[in-house]
């Protein structure tokens, strides 16, 4: 059966042949959509200041990009169309969105400024076209890309490089710092300086002095501007610590000038500058170099060793100097491979979209980009850069910048460390140097209320011993090799009270303070202290109260001493005996008659002489070294019991909290810290305290019916009141300690420490120790003041072992020796009776050789041959 054809216009066509016709048009239609998105060109819209060295370093770099794509790439072209920046930002915007609408833009990049990178964002957003800005703010806001979805950060915020230059200054061991920084055109700092201040408490320094620039371009006499805010400033501070957080390279080649013109660059000033004005110094000419000499930078770090490096820096120098002949010739630097990246991201980008043009999928595509650049690592996490950036650390030095070290947000330094970082040969002071012109302004209190610490005459001429401690630190450390230069200074006297004169201290009026000013926590806040050099706390004096002990005679000797001096009364007595009852007549007797002899003679050696006869050596001796003992021992005791009787006794029952139950009455020193102490922190009652001028006051206030019951007055105040008044009052510690008194210097000041490591030095090599002595020397028969513990204790047997030793030692070998000599005087004697009374009758020459033998001994006997004993104690005994 034969198939119909469908027909038309009398020509037929079988049926069959319609689905034919439709997939080869299919396929045709296809091949030329396919064929159409390869060969589709992307636009990107470029937003830089083409007028700057930045600007020009970009667009050349973003041209470089855009060409080996081009010349890569036989299907997909990337165009680029450049918008100038340095114009107000609502004109960049309306340029931004003709862009996009009028030349279908597929992204934006640029912008330095972080208000035209948002206000471009804004205008993406609405297009839903990516956005790829250089500049990000200074703290990142958490909800930053839910408000600008289509803005990614091609820059890293300012937390790192804020750190960076806080390690620096903690390396350095500055204190104090003058932040400069240059506004933009609508007065904004982002927050860096803030970022800043945070970083610097991290670091214990603080910020001295802001010097806020306007910008450049507005300043008719820019020269003449800066002139004037430099004067004031040093006018303000002696801070010589200058730190540029930001600004243009324009106005710091400006600022330089006028500061080596006034002395402030060099020296013992220092120099900081950002990595925005770092990373032009290779293209800068020598005369801005030789202006920013000593001065630290802060430079991004990139690997400027790789191929890729090299290669691209070839091209970049041709380039450069063919569109920008008039221009130094330098490698390009981190914002040329910054722009040059980030065209290489959209490009990357395109390579790897599929199906239709979709502005969504570009952003996905580079959000998702991972893969190294000329400037490093590109990763996104939250639509901006992962990787944290590291620093080169360089030194301006000649006409170049030295690389020194390189900073790491890892970077820990050791503050123990003798090194300074970073690595620098020497360091600047950071603070202005007095000179004869310009002296350091000292403060000394002219109403302190002992004179033996602080004295002004009548020709403003301070002395005292505070004076004394600051010269001789001064001198320590002018002839050590480390220490203080030629100081000049010049004193000036104030009748305020010590707040006062720190206040005075801490706006700058004066740079230091000189007397007996105790370190308090609150002071510490407004002035730097030096290493205290005498201590500090509270001491109560109060009229002294004799010792009412009936037993008070006992005390001047311990308990052990008592019984020990009994064992040795006992112990000569039973010697004198036992070598005097044989054969001394006086210590004869029953035993009732021994013993009271020998308690009398015993008693009697410890006031006055014995009546009692001694016949033997060995007793003399032993006598001898006993009176040596009750010498010693009864003029200790007399010592001891007169200085208890002397020095009144405390009374241990007065406290601070017993001062304020009983509602007595209070008196300190006027214009110290102690009135508003007792009021604020130990709550007394204020019609409680008395502020009193002079120690005379003290005592006019103490012998008055309604005056003080109780001084309370700081340590060193109290050992002076009582080395003049021992007899008549007493102390009593507080359990409250301070600082100790210190100098006072401005916060920041490196005199402070310098000040502080002198007076270790004369405290450890004795000097310091000297000049105490000088200040506690006593007076009105008074001894050293011992405020801390003012009760005399009874002496120990361990100040007395060595009497006591020789004593022991002596008499026990004299016992030994008599005995010794009554072994020998028996021995004879048992020997002949032996003999008579046994069954051996002895002859003659026995009998004659026995007597002699103990005859000698005695030296009463002497033998006749013939029979006969001048003797007769024996009798028959010896006659033959």
């Amino acid at each position: 059966m034969a198939f119909r054809f469908i027909t038309g216009g009398g020509i037929s066509r079988p049926l069959f042949v319609f689905p034919l016709l439709i997939y080869f048009l299919f396929i045709l239609l296809s091949y030329g959509a396919q064929a159409s998105y390869q060969n589709e060109v992307t636009n990107v819209g470029a937003i830089v200041d083409i007028t700057s060295r930045i600007g020009k370093e970009e667009k050349t770099a973003m041209e470089i990009a855009a060409q080996k794509f081009n010349d890569s790439s036989k299907s997909r072209k990337v165009s680029l169309n450049f918008l100038a920046s340095n114009t107000d930002p609502s004109k960049v915007v309306s340029a931004a969105e003709e862009l996009i609408e009028g030349k279908k833009m597929d992204a934006i990049v640029g912008m330095h400024s972080w208000q035209e990178a948002a206000l471009v964002a804004n205008v993406g957003e609405r297009a839903r076209v990516p956005v790829l800005s250089f500049a990000a703010p200074a703290i990142t806001s958490p909800f930053i890309q839910l408000r600008w979805p289509f803005l990614i950060r091609m820059a890293n915020n300012a937390s790192a490089e804020v750190k960076c230059i806080a390690d620096i200054v903690r390396g350095c061991n500055w204190r104090r710092v003058i932040v400069i920084y240059e506004e933009d055109a609508y007065g904004g700092d982002s927050g860096m300086s803030t970022l800043f201040a945070e970083a610097l408490q991290n670091s214990d320094a603080e910020i001295d002095y802001s010097l806020i620039l306007p910008p450049f371009s507005s300043l008719s006499d820019s020269e003449g501007f800066l002139h004037e805010e430099l004067l004031k400033l040093q006018g303000k501070t002696r801070c010589r610590v200058f730190v540029v957080l930001r600004s243009s390279l324009p106005m710091v080649t400006n600022l330089f000038r006028e500061a080596k013109n006034l002395g402030l660059v060099g020296g013992e000033s220092a120099w900081i500058i950002p990595d925005s004005i770092t990373s032009l110094l290779d293209s800068a000419d020598k005369s801005v170099l030789s202006s920013m000499e000593g001065a630290i930078g802060v430079k991004t770090h990139y690997d400027s060793f790789g191929k890729s490096y090299k290669e691209f820096s070839g091209q970049f120098q041709d380039k450069f100097k063919a569109n920008y002949p008039q221009e130094v010739i330098s490698n390009p630097g981190v914002y040329a491979l910054r722009a040059y990246d980030s065209i290489s991201i959209i490009t990357e980008a395109i390579e790897r979209m599929t199906g239709d043009k979709n502005s969504t999928q570009l952003l996905g595509n580079i959000l998702s980009s991972n893969f190294s650049g000329l400037s490093g690592d590109l990763r996104f996490d939250g639509r901006e850069l992962t990787q944290a950036p590291l620093f080169k650390i360089t030194y301006v030095a000649g006409n170049r910048s030295n690389e020194i070290d390189i900073w790491t947000p890892e970077h820990e330094e050791d503050r123990n460390s003798s090194e300074t970082w970073p690595h620098l040969t020497r360091v600047p002071e950071g603070w202005e140097m007095p000179t004869p012109s310009k002296p350091l302004r000292i403060l000394v209190p002219g109403n302190a209320p002992f004179e033996q610490f602080v004295k002004v005459d009548s020709s403003n001429n301070p002395s005292g011993f505070c004076i004394d401690v600051f010269k001789a630190a001064l001198n320590n450390s002018l002839n050590n090799i480390d220490g203080l230069r030629r100081l000049d200074y010049e004193f000036f006297t104030s009748n305020g009270t010590f707040d006062e004169l720190v206040a005075l201290v801490s706006n700058k009026t004066y740079d230091g303070i000189v007397g007996d000013l105790t370190i308090l926590s609150n002071r510490s806040k407004l002035v730097e202290f030096t290493q205290p050099y005498i201590e500090s706390s509270l001491v109560m004096i109060v009229p002294s109260m004799p010792d009412g002990s009936a037993w008070l005679f006992m005390k001047p000797f311990s308990w052990t001493l008592w019984l020990l001096t009994l064992v040795s009364l006992l112990y000569t007595m039973f010697m004198v005996w036992f070598l005097e009852h044989k054969s001394n007549d006086e210590f004869k007797g029953s035993y009732k008659e021994q013993i009271s002899t020998i308690l009398w003679f015993a008693f009697c050696s410890l006031f006055f002489a014995h009546r009692e006869k001694i016949n033997s050596n060995l007793t003399r001796v032993v006598v001898v070294v006993w009176f040596f003992v009750v010498f010693v021992l009864t003029s200790s005791y007399t010592a001891n019991l007169s200085s208890m009787l002397t020095i009144q006794r405390q009374d241990n029952s007065v406290t601070i909290d017993s001062l304020k139950t009983e509602n007595l009455k209070v008196g300190y020193d006027i214009g110290t810290f102690v009135g508003n102490y007792l009021e604020e922190e130990l709550h007394f009652a204020l019609a409680n305290i008395k502020p009193l001028n002079s120690e005379v006051e003290y005592i006019t206030e103490f012998k008055r019916t309604d005056g003080i019951d109780v001084a309370l007055l700081e340590l060193p105040y109290a050992k002076v009141f009582l080395q003049k008044y021992c007899k008549g009052y007493t102390s009593i510690p507080a359990p409250y300690r301070f600082g100790g008194l210190g100098f006072a210097f401005q916060k920041g000041s490196p005199f402070a420490r310098e000040f502080s490591e002198a007076i270790l030095r004369i405290s450890e090599n004795g000097e310091l120790y000297k000049l105490e002595n000088q200040l506690w020397t006593p007076s009105n028969g008074c001894p050293n003041p011992n405020v801390v513990d003012s009760d005399t204790e009874g002496l120990g047997p361990n100040r007395f072992w060595a009497l006591f030793a020789i004593f022991f030692a002596t008499s026990t070998g004299c016992f030994l020796l008599s005995l010794f000599r009554l072994s020998l005087e028996n021995f004879p004697r048992s020997q002949v009776a032996n003999q008579v009374n046994g069954t051996h009758v002895p002859n003659v020459a026995e009998v004659a050789l026995a007597a002699s033998f103990y005859g000698k001994l005695r030296g009463r006997t002497r033998f006749h041959p013939e029979g006969g004993s001048s003797s007769s104690n024996y009798g028959p005994i010896f006659t033959v």
